[in-house]
């Protein structure tokens, strides 16, 4: 697998913990959007593109995600403890599209970074592109060149 293609948009707002959203592109084939670069606890990492966990309005049958309070069908008011707060610790949101093993999430991880830094410098914000961690050169990928930046 190659990354032939990523983009970074910076978020407007220097303050919250999402930095940036990314699009990448893989073998020149196929593309994953909305990739999030988010500053954790110990520093940034890419969050994977995800939805809202849904369930059933037990009135009409529509779908409201877990934390909805009223049917977004039918306006009927929902029950309140519809999952537990302990079920709830980290399983509101299911990835989309993730990597199979830890090896793929870390290359993938390392281009997005080094594609973030490199945004960070153009929009003239280079000493915070320096303190992004996983400052190295992309490894590349099963014997193939390093990925293609933009």
């Amino acid at each position: 697998m190659k990354v032939t293609n990523v983009t970074v948009k910076l978020s407007p707002s220097t303050g919250d913990r999402l930095k940036a959203f990314s699009t990448m592109t893989l073998d020149g084939e196929f593309v994953v959007r909305d990739l999030k670069i988010i500053e954790g606890t110990h520093g940034l990492f890419v969050a994977m593109p995800s939805r809202k966990l849904t369930d059933h309005c037990p009135k009409c049958g529509g779908k409201n995600h877990l934390r909805a309070k009223y049917c977004n069908d039918c306006g009927a008011r929902l029950p309140e403890k519809r999952i537990s707060d302990e079920e709830a610790q980290g399983k509101l949101h299911a990835d989309i599209a993730h990597p199979i093993n830890s090896d793929c999430r870390a290359r993938l991880q390392e281009v997005v970074l080094q594609a973030y830094r490199e945004e960070l410098r153009r929009a003239g914000r280079a000493e915070e592109a320096e303190k992004v961690v996983g400052q190295a050169e992309p490894e590349p990928l099963e014997g193939q060149p390093p990925p293609a930046l933009p």
